[in-house]
């Protein structure tokens, strides 16, 4: 992987992440949904600042992604992307302070563990 493309992954992930933090504090910014409140939570989406800013973090993650996927082939970039899930747990305690039990550790060290086989170059 090139310079550029390890740039064009990492901004796909900080974008990804990112647009994962917004959505979460317009989430609990809007509370839970039921079935008497839905028709208003989905509205109010389009009002909500962090759940716009974390859909224009997702877009653009996605169009650096795409930009990625015009570099380097799928089977090399789908699992690089998987590392949202270590930054995303990492934000999750850390923001909100959820827990990270041991298992997830565990799973998160394979995830990391799969990266590092795929990328592995001899």
């Amino acid at each position: 992987m090139t310079p550029q493309e390890f740039g064009l992954l990492v901004v796909s992930i900080i974008a990804s992440v990112s647009g994962q933090f917004f959505l979460k504090a317009g989430a609990l910014k809007l509370g839970k949904v039921n079935s008497g409140n839905l028709v208003s939570h989905v509205l109010s989406i389009i009002i909500t600042p962090e759940l716009l800013a974390g859909l224009v973090c997702y877009a653009l993650g996605a169009i650096a992604y795409i930009l990625l996927l015009t570099r380097v082939k799928l089977s090399v970039a789908g699992p690089s992307a998987a590392l949202i899930y270590i930054f995303t747990v990492l934000l999750a305690h850390f923001a909100f302070h959820e827990p990270i039990p041991g298992t997830r550790l565990i799973g998160l060290a394979f995830i990391v563990c799969g990266v590092v086989l795929v990328l592995w170059q001899r």
